[in-house]
């Protein structure tokens, strides 16, 4: 064990000490590649103008720096002639009584055939480090003015070393002249003007590339930079190194991991599938709910396949414009190109899967681009991107392009966990927090509850079980998953709302046990008096006066999705009455008119519960027709014939007047419980049945001492 340790720490100090080369080079490759995916993607006109950009600034910066190498070496021979100063001190004037005259042939012929006494060197820095400089020769009384150029000065400088009169050289900045100096100065500015060495003529030519290149450099940085940001939001391909996580975190899922095998197996093997004419692209189609862990299962195969994955989603090609979504599909095909081997996926695309010729054209436009990006007319490299588009599409209620439908040679379809996989998938989250959890957990009440909720609805749960452990300051445990299913499903809920109402609080009270208690004599009659098999199987979990903001009502049934996909016309019954329990027992105590518009949900429910079982299953009559299936939207919900409406209406009248009789023979039960429940705020399914228990035994209790029967 201890030599397993050490390794496993020798390893970690290691991979942590190769991180930061790696981690930089990992940056740099993607900084390129990024810059790569920008560049495929522009016009062409952004292109070259790009291009350009990028010439001209090492052109610009060749130049400057080639021109700023002259000037220092012509600054080099001035600093070369300061060196031959030999007058003690420096004469920093000019002999402004000897008359100045414009010396004739060069200045090096003039020193070596002329009587010199003195030689003043007049120097004024330009640009860094580049000089100007006139030479003024005292002879025979005069002093001849000289403007050398640049090989002059450079002869001149060698020279003044070894000559007779190097000694002679006096050197005098123009800054230290006087004001007479400097006028005649300013003469022989105007005198040689036309006689500039080439060093000073390119003195601001060396600026001004060097300005230029900076300038392109940091334009060019500031463009790419905020072009980049703006690619960063919308197209990036993610490493497969940076995925976190694997296929086998989504637990619960065998066959659709399974169909997501066959992909990766015909990818890596597709020369072999090739030979038997499998030759198709990669366009697979993941549907289902949401929450159902399609774009984790994306990323897990391009981790598998290790591939780049763009993510991007459908709502981003809506852009109102006629061909705005087409170019950016064109976009992305271009990056896409440029990897050859990738994953391109797109997300919430069930609107571009409808039937084309609607009213906005820039849709068709889009889907028509998306047919022919997904069409098998590709070159080789094009048949090794895979194309993964992912939607809420429902094929029984909606209809799809059938062109569309085509291009997939690979659809997976994703569904709701069953019991199992919703067990194994709770407890896989709240394995990854083990050391907070109580252990020998109970799930099977937040297994039952949860029916009909996603892999991603569960992890939310579990996430909020967590954070209620934390405030609360404890461990997780069964009763803090069932109060974050709750906040979850039902929402945040308040007591402040009907705290202060009482009549309201009465109301919601009489027609919440109204629902509760239909459906508790169905099950009472189903299971003959089993209580523990009640308190397994019912539904109501609990009854609350709580105020729910999600959907305005001022009380609440937190009850469990049935498990019956399947509905007998018994069944669908039951629900009626159930949902009529609660407005019948408003009229039992109330009177009719007593009764609120606080069952307009429960009646909305009804009507199309009997529309379903009467227009569409054709139930209650002798033929089995569905006449919705002849309306203009398949629901029936235009135009109601008037056999079954009336169908519908006595069928309503019906079950309401069986539900009224039930709840008027349960009127003592239901006061009582009513006052249970005002007084508690809420009750579980648990408390109610124990009081519904010690209510008969009360009663059987009474009627025995009076002389009552049982049955009585």
């Amino acid at each position: 064990m201890s030599d397993l340790s050490a390794s496993a720490n020798t390893s970690t100090e290691i991979s942590k000490d190769e991180q930061p080369a790696g981690s930089l080079w990992l940056a740099i490759k993607k900084a390129a590649s990024r810059l790569q995916d920008w560049f495929v993607i522009q016009t062409s006109a952004v292109k070259l103008t790009v291009i350009a950009m990028a010439l001209l600034i090492p052109a610009t910066g060749i130049y400057s720096l080639v021109l700023i190498q002259k000037q220092a070496v012509v600054a080099e021979e001035v600093r070369a002639m300061a060196g031959g100063d030999k007058v003690a001190g420096g004469l920093w004037t000019l002999n402004e009584q000897l008359p100045v005259v414009f010396g004739t042939g060069s200045v090096l012929s003039f020193l070596e055939n002329s009587p010199v006494e003195r030689i003043t060197v007049i120097y004024k820095p330009l640009m860094w480090n580049v000089s100007e400089r006139f030479i003024l020769v005292e002879s025979q009384g005069k002093q001849f003015a000289y403007y050398p150029s640049d090989m002059e000065t450079k002869i001149f400088a060698d020279k003044a070393v070894s000559a007779a009169w190097g000694g002679k050289l006096v050197f005098v900045p123009r800054a230290e002249l006087s004001a007479t100096s400097i006028a005649m100065i300013e003469r022989l500015d105007q005198r040689f003007a036309g006689a500039r060495p080439q060093s000073e003529k390119d003195a601001w030519k060396a600026g001004v590339s060097g300005v230029l290149s900076a300038s392109l450099t940091l334009g060019l940085l500031g463009f790419l930079f905020f072009q980049l940001k703006g690619q960063m939001k919308s197209l990036k391909f993610i490493e497969p190194a940076q995925v976190q996580g694997s296929i086998e975190d989504l637990v619960g899922m065998d066959d659709i991991k399974t169909e997501v095998a066959q992909i990766k197996d015909q990818y890596q093997r597709r020369a072999e599938y090739a030979e038997y004419g499998i030759n198709k692209p990669f366009n697979v189609m993941f549907s289902g709910p949401a929450g159902t862990g399609k774009t984790k299962l994306a990323s897990y195969l391009a981790k598998e396949l290790n591939l780049p994955i763009l993510f991007h989603s459908a709502v981003n090609l809506e852009t109102g414009y006629v061909g705005g979504g087409a170019s950016t599909l064109n976009r992305i095909m271009s990056m896409a190109k440029r990897r050859k081997r990738c994953i391109v996926f797109l997300d919430e695309a069930q609107d571009l899967f409808m039937k084309r010729g609607g009213n906005r054209k820039f849709d068709d436009d889009t889907q028509n681009m998306l047919l022919a990006v997904l069409d098998g007319v590709r070159t080789k490299n094009d048949a090794e991107i895979i194309w993964i588009v992912a939607s809420n599409f429902n094929s029984e209620t909606m209809q799809m392009d059938e062109a569309m439908l085509r291009r997939f040679q690979m659809k997976v379809d994703f569904r709701l966990p069953n019991k199992e996989e919703r067990a194994a998938i709770i407890g896989h989250y709240l394995g990854q927090r083990a050391d907070k959890v109580l252990p020998d957990l109970d799930l099977r009440h937040i297994v039952e509850i949860t029916e009909g909720r996603s892999p991603a609805d569960l992890e939310t749960i579990v996430n909020q079980a967590g954070i209620t452990a934390v405030q609360a300051g404890e461990m997780i445990g069964t009763d803090t998953l069932m109060q974050a299913a709750e906040r979850v499903m039902v929402g945040n809920v308040n007591t402040n709302t009907t705290k202060e109402r009482e009549r309201d609080r009465r109301i919601i009270a009489i027609h919440e046990w109204g629902h509760f208690l239909v459906d508790f004599e169905q099950e009472r009659k189903r299971t003959g008096g089993d209580w523990d098999t009640i308190l397994a199987e019912m539904k109501t979990l609990k009854i609350s006066l709580k105020a729910n903001p999600r959907n305005n009502a001022l009380g609440f049934v937190f009850h469990k999705q049935g498990a019956n996909l399947l509905k007998t016309k018994g069944d669908i019954e039951h629900d009626v009455r159930v949902l009529l329990g609660g407005m019948a027992n408003e009229e039992l105590f109330f009177g009719e008119e007593g009764t609120t518009n606080g069952a307009h949900n429960d009646i909305t429910r009804v009507t199309k519960l009997l529309h379903h079982a009467v227009g569409e299953m054709g139930m209650y009559r002798k033929t089995r027709l569905n006449f919705g299936a002849l309306s203009s939207d398949g629901q029936g919900s235009r135009n109601i014939d008037e056999e079954t409406r009336s169908i519908m209406e006595a069928q309503s009248e019906r079950l309401y007047g069986e539900t009224k009789a039930l709840l008027a023979r349960l009127k003592p039960l239901t006061e009582h419980l009513a006052g249970k429940l005002m007084e508690a705020g809420e009750m579980s399914l648990k408390e109610a049945l124990a009081e519904i228990r010690a209510f008969e035994a009360a009663c059987y209790s009474f009627n025995t001492r009076v002389g009552l029967t049982h049955a009585a």
